[in-house]
């Protein structure tokens, strides 16, 4: 006879092993779904509809068996063959997939990045309109794929370096929609291949040091597109390289696993505990998944038949990850054959709708244009002096295409347009002008806005709060101010971090941070390796997550280190996902004038091209500074703060409303007004040219300065040419490369504000010399320009 808890106990094991065969069969379905949307992916772009395409095919068990254990609040910083990731956790459909293989500009269709950029690149909302927060707590969290081969490393570390601060700063507990006690994990993949990129090791030095809650998951597919492994990689083994970060009992690093990308069983035994281990511990992780197979591979960009032998492809055909799984269910008697291809079936049929439905959605609003363009050129060719063949041979191809594009309607209506002319005031033809017009302008919209944040996000919202000085207020040096400003900046805003190299325990090099690390705490204000790269990373992670990163490049030579993540990620952030995510990120740096070629930079066009997306601040002294930051802090958009290295030591007149006070951006402001001469600069040239219009002023020359504060944005009023009706003349002058910061404030006054109607004589710029800055005194006057050169410019100009 069998007794009650026992019995109870075999319908428990019945019952578990039910829901054990129900997850494993949803599982493979998944698997063969996704599988299936990549080879028909493939068809798609082999055929024309769309332009390109990269998949996750091959890998598709082992992202399921990591997807099992992410969880709400967790974020993905993947790359592009991360699709079954997205499918297995619900961060995407497979309808979403194709409708961003097809570049639908619909974000109800391309909720990632609204037909931006290319299949696989996912990403999740953190900010609403209203300028708050999303309770990420609550979500399954994407940071936005870029194609960068290792991108994803920096910003993975910040991602991961957040939880750590949630988990250990008392002050960011009332945040409990940003983090639940900082249990949150950054799931990290990226190919092998990639790991030979200094992102990934400079990232995974930076978080073997730090102690962060990374779970970074290599797919090692044994090739990078045509290069095998053993060209890759030291040992030919990411794991085997890794040895020496592999965490101890009496050491920080990693922990290392391997795993076979095709055995279901294995890995999932393997991240489960592991996984924990991280979110518990916050030891960072390494898995590396080996024996990964590309059915169809690199891209559609070619055929992998041409660089791999037969028993490559044999092998690879064996030891498909889809195929291994199914043997696995049969072996098991989880299922039978007849069950499988039922599953098989289905799954391909979701996978065939969803492309289907995807075309369809993509499709009709096109059919729509041209019809509604047919019903308006039409009547033209009634016209007398109408081209009719032009017009109904247009209207019929127009109609016949079976996959016209935006762009096709756009053509064949300008052409008509610009064949009638000679008929541009007759009714039809206005009305299809006007309807080229608006169909034009909505389209621009669709691929050209969200550059930069709007309403309350946009650092141009911010009201001005004018500094205020009163009989107390007293001369203190430059970098006074700022440790002021910081240290009430700290006091109020608990989301506020800084870090860099010598921030913390130095107070910076130049004392801005100066005691602050002793009152705030190591968390707070920290010092980190040299690593500009993953210094720039671990900032957009934070602000990704809500926090206020403020991240140092200690000179602005070095930015150069930590450029790409800024220009690649930061700066496209907002576009590339069409006003989804924000980064609210602020990079604190200082250059311009010194001594030497590495510390006197002031590569301004360098960053203004690069950065476009971002906001650039050039201030000329401190409180300027400290307003800029104050302004940028109650917006959520990206920027970066040049101080001038020379003027730390500088006097300047403590405001009573540090705190408080706003710099606007985008509006120069007039230092000295003139009536001979505009001047236009900004930085630490500003006091170059203060100091020649002493001399220009008693030769009898009347200089307007003005100085523009910052470059992106730049005069958003157009008030320097309301400067030039006044002058006639005018000279830019800055310390960048000649074409660099001066070309650009050049072209934004004369071409864009028209300045070139108001000019008596030929405009000027006056920048740095072609070459890096010599070193000492004598190397910065040769170099650079100096005050001489101001007066001698203005003097020749004045001579005209």
């Amino acid at each position: 006879m069998i007794e009650n808890n026992e019995l109870a106990m075999k319908i428990e094991s019945r019952l578990s092993f039910e829901e054990f065969r129900k997850e494993v069969l949803n599982d493979y379905s998944l698997a063969c779904e996704s599988r299936e949307v990549s080879l028909l992916a493939r068809k798609e772009v082999l055929t024309g509809k769309a332009k390109f395409g990269i998949f996750g095919d091959g890998k598709e068990v082992a992202q399921i068996a990591m997807s099992k254990y992410f969880k709400q609040g967790d974020f993905r910083s993947g790359y592009y063959r991360d699709q079954t990731v997205a499918f297995a956790t619900g961060i995407a459909t497979p309808e979403q997939f194709f409708s961003q293989l097809y570049a639908d500009p619909d974000v109800q269709h391309d909720p990632f990045s609204g037909g931006r950029q290319m299949n696989s690149h996912f990403a999740t909302p953190n900010i609403d309109n209203d300028g708050n927060w999303y309770n990420l707590v609550d979500m399954k969290n994407s940071a936005a794929d870029m194609a960068p081969t290792a991108g994803q490393m920096p910003r993975s570390l910040g991602l991961a370096y957040a939880s750590k601060l949630f988990r250990t700063v008392p002050s960011l507990q009332e945040f409990s929609g940003l983090s639940n006690n900082g249990n949150e994990i950054c799931f990290t993949t990226i190919g092998d291949a990639s790991t030979s990129e200094g992102h990934f090791w400079e990232t995974i030095n930076a978080a073997g040091v730090l102690q962060v809650p990374m779970a970074v998951f290599v797919w090692d597919d044994g090739y990078g597109i045509s290069v095998p492994r053993k060209f890759q990689t030291t040992k030919g083994s990411i794991s085997a390289a890794l040895e020496g970060f592999r965490k101890t009992k009496d050491s920080n690093g990693f922990d290392i696993y391997n795993v076979k990308g095709w055995d279901y069983a294995g890995m999932c035994e393997v991240f489960e505990a592991a996984i924990q281990k991280i979110r518990d511990t916050h030891v960072p992780a390494l898995f590396h998944v080996e024996e990964i197979t590309q059915p169809q591979g690199h891209s559609t960009s070619g055929s992998h038949e041409r660089y791999k032998s037969k028993e490559r492809l044999a092998w690879e055909r064996e030891f498909d990850c889809n195929i291994k799984m199914r043997s696995w269910i049969l072996e098991n008697a989880l299922a039978d054959e007849e069950t499988l291809v039922a599953l098989e079936a289905e799954a391909k049929s979701r996978a065939q709708e969803a492309r289907r439905s995807a075309w369809e959605k993509y499709l009709v609003p096109i059919k729509e244009h041209v019809q509604s363009f047919a019903a308006l050129a039409t009547p033209i060719a009634n016209l007398e002096g109408a081209d009719a063949t032009l017009i109904n041979v247009t209207i019929r191809d127009l109609q016949n295409n079976r996959e016209p594009q935006r762009r096709d309607i756009l053509k064949n209506c300008a052409a008509i347009l610009l064949r009638h002319r000679a008929l541009k005031n007759n009714p039809l033809v206005q009305g299809l002008q006007h309807w080229y017009d608006n169909y034009l302008q909505t389209e621009r919209e669709s691929y050209n806005s969200f550059l930069y944040a709007s309403g309350v996000n946009s650092a141009m919202n911010v009201p001005e709060v004018p500094a205020n000085y009163d009989s107390e207020s007293i001369m203190v040096n430059g970098y006074e101010i700022l440790n002021k400003y910081f240290d009430q900046l700290f006091t109020h805003n608990p989301k506020v971090f800084a870090f860099g190299e010598d921030v913390g325990k130095i107070g910076d090099v130049n004392q801005g941070f100066a005691g602050l690390q002793q009152k705030h705490g190591k968390d707070r204000i920290s010092d980190t390796g040299i690593r500009e790269l993953t210094i720039m990373g671990q900032g957009i992670g934070m602000a990704l997550r809500g926090l206020r990163p403020i991240a140092e490049i200690q000179y602005l030579d070095y930015l150069l280190y930590g450029l790409q993540p800024l220009s690649d990620d930061v700066a496209s952030l907002q576009y590339r996902t069409k006003g989804l995510m924000h980064c609210p990120l602020i990079v604190r740096t200082r250059g311009h004038r010194l001594e030497g070629i590495w510390h006197s930079g002031s590569p301004m066009g360098m960053i203004i091209n690069s950065l476009r997306g971002m906001r650039v601040c050039v201030p000329r002294n401190m409180v300027q500074a400290a307003g800029m930051y104050n302004t940028l802090l109650q917006a959520n958009e990206p920027a970066i703060v040049i101080e001038s290295l020379n003027g730390y030591r500088l006097k300047e007149k403590l405001p009573s409303n540090l705190e408080t006070f706003t710099v606007p951006l985008g509006i120069p402001e007039v230092l000295k007004e003139g009536s001979d001469i505009t001047i236009v600069t900004y930085g630490s040239t500003t006091r170059i040219v203060e100091e020649a219009i002493v001399a220009l002023e008693e030769a009898g020359v009347s200089c307007e300065l003005i100085d523009v504060q910052t470059l992106l944005p730049f005069d958003i009023h157009q008030s320097i040419v309301a400067s030039l009706k006044k002058t006639n003349r005018i000279l830019f002058v800055d310390e960048d490369v000649p074409g660099g910061g001066t070309a650009y404030m050049f072209q934004e006054v004369i071409e864009k504000q028209n300045g070139y109607r108001w000019l008596d004589v030929a405009p000027r710029t006056l920048s740095a010399q072609a070459h890096r800055p010599a070193y000492g005194s004598d190397g910065d006057y040769f170099s650079k320009p100096n005050v001489e050169d101001v007066i001698s410019v203005v003097m020749d100009m004045m001579q005209e």
